[in-house]
């Protein structure tokens, strides 16, 4: 079985995934959509992946606090079960 990382870098691991794979799947459409789909779009959408990304994982990690503190003021908390 692999050994999973601890919870405290459930901080970090978090905002590493989600910024890979929304800038993945953004970068990806954005280049489809500006260049289309010659043989050039996969270099172009790597280019355009590693900036998205560079910019998405810190902005991840500054953002998500705030976003964690709207979506507790909007959505209610689960019950707990006596």
């Amino acid at each position: 079985m692999r050994k999973k990382l601890p919870p405290r870098y459930n901080t970090i691991a978090m905002p590493l995934v989600l910024s890979v794979l929304m800038s993945c799947l953004v970068s990806g459409v954005s280049t489809a959509a500006s260049a289309g789909f010659g043989a050039d779009m996969p270099s172009l959408w790597l280019k355009a992946w590693g900036i998205s990304w560079l910019v998405a994982f810190p902005s991840l990690l500054l953002v998500l606090p705030l976003v964690r503190v709207i979506v507790g003021a909007l959505v209610q908390a689960p019950q707990t079960r006596p």
